[in-house]
């Protein structure tokens, strides 16, 4: 059943339906409608353990494939064919590291278009009373960029402060020399010629309200996590806020979460 309404989100995401500006996104799904017909990926998406194997890959790390094995709650050998099938259906990539083989996310893309997914599935969790892990919901990563009450706020705060502007529905930065960029060390000229783009909007499954994407969201979360102000947490994708981190977003970014180490309870850093 799932798999189905999946692939209709895909073809509505295509039309705007869901009222986010990613043209990586809109991209995507045209490929995939001309390499799969609805039926096709249908089955591709209708596994519950398929679902739980690209949410695992969200967080934007390679992954073994008996880690995802674990996540998914299946045997090894289970896994492979699952992975199989979602590498045949260009929604992720393996390579091999020794004695391992890894998989991540095809490209930024597909997690756009996961995340997008979620926004609609959300209202139906709730309906069902299903539980979302709280620390989910206040931080995590989505592929390689912030997420949650964290990448909302933190977008908001460069809106207000004139660091991003939104034009259409996408960000734009009106000048790479802005606080914002200086302090934390980002050359907006020089992220701007990555082959991606630079900072499309994303829209939040669990706020349901747009976050900042693209290749400046990826260099912003990077450079919260080189200096220290976040970790990721092992079992999922969710990231916890240091100490420093929480004082940082307070005085530097007029941030205030309420993000402490009770808040990430279960959130094991690794």
């Amino acid at each position: 059943m799932l798999g189905s309404f999946y692939f209709f989100v895909v073809l509505f995401y295509k039309l705007d339906f869901l009222g986010a500006s990613t043209k990586d996104a809109s991209d995507s799904a045209e490929m995939w409608m001309h390499d799969m017909n609805i039926a096709d990926m249908g089955k591709v998406l209708s596994s519950d353990s398929r679902v739980r194997i690209l949410s695992a890959l969200m967080g934007g790390q390679a992954l073994p494939a008996s880690e995802l094995a674990f996540r998914a709650g299946v045997s090894n050998q289970t896994a492979s064919e699952h992975l199989q099938m979602l590498e045949a259906a260009s929604l992720i990539s393996g390579r091999r590291c020794g004695r391992h083989r890894y998989y991540e996310l095809k490209d930024p893309s597909v997690a756009q278009l996961l995340e997008s997914f979620s926004v609609v599935f959300s209202a139906v969790e709730e309906r069902s009373n299903a539980k979302v892990p709280e620390r989910l919901r206040l931080g995590r990563f989505c592929y390689d960029h912030l997420a949650g009450r964290l990448g909302v706020a933190l977008t908001r705060s460069m809106v207000a402060s004139g660091a991003l502007e939104v034009v259409e529905r996408a960000y734009v930065v009106p000048s790479g020399s802005h606080p914002f960029f200086v302090n934390l060390g980002i050359d907006v000229d020089a992220v701007a010629k990555r082959r991606r783009h630079l900072a499309p909007q994303c829209i939040d499954w669990s706020e349901r309200l747009p976050h900042l994407a693209g290749a400046l969201g990826a260099t912003v979360a990077d450079r919260f996590l080189e200096r220290g102000w976040i970790t990721r947490c092992k079992d999922d994708r969710s990231v916890a806020l240091t100490e420093i981190g929480k004082r940082t977003l307070s005085s530097d970014f007029d941030v205030g979460l309420d993000h402490d180490h009770r808040s990430a309870a279960g959130c094991h850093v690794g």
